[in-house]
């Protein structure tokens, strides 16, 4: 248990100022369908940092890898409101993720395929968080997939600066 309750609690070893979440619904469709995709994503983001991020063996290069990615529910992350501003990609849609829901009506559309599937995002990379859903779990997995080959490095690079920086 974290020796502050305002606090969230993070796995040992997990500075939660240095992270990016990823977000799946706690329901058990969402566990069964989205989840693999968000681990999916997860190895994704982690061979972006590990290919652009700086190496803490690197010269010059002062302390670790500049941050971790992870895999939430959408009731951990809900219930810490202070983990609402960090990086944050949500996957699964509205009927299964509550933080999908929320975010369905405020953050932009990116990328669309009408009655199938949606990657929501803020292109300006200023607000960093977003959704990948679609009608069903196939669709879901080819948001996901737009996602990464769309979006990923301009989204992974503004999460990277965002954390350095201390944001």
């Amino acid at each position: 248990m974290s020796a502050n309750p305002s606090q969230p609690v993070a796995p040992s070893g997990v500075d939660l100022d240095r992270v990016a979440l990823i977000v799946t619904g706690a329901d058990l469709r969402a566990e069964i369908a989205d989840r693999p995709l968000a681990y999916r994503l997860q190895r994704a983001m982690l061979d972006w940092r590990d290919i652009y991020a700086p190496d803490a063996d690197e010269p010059g290069t002062p302390g670790a890898r500049p941050f971790d990615v992870l895999v939430c529910s959408d009731v951990w992350f809900l219930s810490n409101p202070e983990m609402t501003q960090r990086p944050t990609i949500s996957v699964g849609g509205p009927a299964v993720n509550a933080l999908t829901a929320h975010l369905a009506d405020k953050a932009p559309s990116a990328y669309v395929i009408d009655d199938v599937l949606i990657v929501q995002l803020d292109l300006d990379f200023r607000d960093l968080r977003g959704c990948c859903w679609g009608k069903d779990r196939g669709a879901t997995e080819a948001a996901v997939s737009e996602f990464i080959d769309r979006y990923l490095d301009q989204f992974m690079q503004a999460t990277a600066d965002r954390i350095e920086h201390g944001g």
